[in-house]
């Protein structure tokens, strides 16, 4: 099979498992990183983008987008007021604490990734 075949039949299996993931817990993929990104703690928004991955613009966005579920919450910097951090809400913290392995089937494709990734 040729590697675009492949990286086709695993878009579709990421696209089918984000549908799932979204309905069950109320947050698409990129948001669930947010989310994941501050179990650790208290970060900026470029700390945010540099820990997901994801550009500074699409960061802010989902940022805001978590924000409003009311997963996130804002706090201004000590010693710099015009600098934003966030950090998880108890909403943000149950959300997450919800996001197991076992929660959302896994397609057949990305099994073997999360049987070497997931806590058993």
């Amino acid at each position: 099979m040729r590697s675009i075949c492949v990286m086709r039949e695993i878009y579709r299996a990421l696209s089918d498992f984000e549908q799932d993931f979204e309905k069950i817990h109320g947050v698409g993929l990129n948001e669930a990183m947010v989310l994941c990104c501050l179990e650790d703690g208290t970060f900026s928004s470029g700390e945010i983008a540099g820990n997901t991955g994801m550009t500074c613009s699409h960061t802010s966005k989902m940022i805001a987008s978590v924000e409003r579920k009311g997963l996130v919450e804002r706090i201004l910097g000590e010693q710099d007021k015009r600098q934003m951090y966030f950090c998880l809400t108890e909403k943000g913290k149950a959300c997450l604490q919800g996001m197991h392995c076992e929660s959302v089937p896994v397609p057949d494709i990305l099994k073997p990734i999360f049987e070497k990734n997931c806590d058993k």
